[in-house]
């Protein structure tokens, strides 16, 4: 049976050391509590101002943009992305999303179950 469920109602986990990662909030939509066996889907929101750290790692990841306006740097640069975009950040790439907007930046991330473990 499917399992169906409002990202409303997920408990968001709240990234923000002013530093390194800024007005970051996370809701696992499916992942490893909904016994998925394979895939994450995150949806992230940043606050105006907000930013990902910096980083990379092992596994790629799709991304879907929902709202607000962000764009997403690499080491080549940075692109700007808005509601209806899509990325794919290659394994290891250096990347990091930043909402360049006044309003929340949201988007959909979708990666590898070992990318949420």
């Amino acid at each position: 049976m499917p399992i169906i469920g409002r990202s409303t109602k997920v408990e968001p986990v709240i990234y923000d050391d002013g530093k390194t990662v800024a007005g970051v909030e996370k809701r696992v939509l499916i992942g490893p509590a909904n016994d998925a066996p394979t895939f994450a889907i995150r949806k992230f929101t940043l606050a105006p101002g907000g930013y990902t750290p910096h980083h990379k790692h092992p596994w790629e990841h799709g991304v879907y943009v929902l709202a607000g306006e962000g764009e997403i740097r690499s080491a080549e640069g940075s692109e700007p992305v808005s509601p209806g975009d899509f990325a794919l950040v290659p394994p290891m790439e250096e990347h990091q999303f930043v909402n360049t907007g006044k309003e929340p930046f949201e988007f959909i991330c979708v990666v590898p179950l070992a990318g949420e473990e």
